[in-house]
């Protein structure tokens, strides 16, 4: 693909607090009647380990999800940037999607291993990115 603007740090890194506050309210709302029952700390943290994978669970369904469907989440949407096969120029399929999502996860939950593949790439292409063979681009 040729005279694609690749998407900088910075609009990913909006994209992503964007996405994060999202997918937290879902959380939240799907648990609001546990969560205002908690008492203490240590209930709370309790919860949270007990139900992180459903965290989970809704980030990888919320990041495949808007990306096979139109290839910006909410957050990429609003900082005008578009996850595209890096050979077509398409949108991911279903498949590709979800490796992303779930690779993303994983890099999430090691230090945000993943991520940092995009500071000395060149497409500023993520680990995930990689993987599921696509690039972000400006829109």
């Amino acid at each position: 693909m040729s005279n694609v603007e690749y998407a900088s740090i910075g609009k990913r890194a909006i994209a992503f607090f964007i996405d994060d506050i999202i997918v937290s309210f879902l959380y939240i709302i799907i648990f609001y009647d546990q969560i205002i029952k908690l008492k203490s700390q240590d209930e709370m943290v309790a919860f949270i380990v007990e139900y992180s994978w459903v965290l989970l669970l809704l980030k990888v369904i919320y990041h495949s999800f808007f990306i096979a469907y139109n290839g910006a989440t909410i957050g990429k949407y609003f900082a005008k940037i578009k996850a595209i096969d890096e050979d077509s120029g398409k949108n991911l399929t279903w498949s590709r999607s979800i490796l992303r999502a779930i690779v993303r996860e994983i890099g999430e939950s090691f230090f945000y291993f993943t991520f940092w593949f995009a500071f000395v790439d060149s497409k500023r292409q993520t680990l995930h990115d990689k993987t599921s063979k696509c690039v972000v681009i400006n829109v």
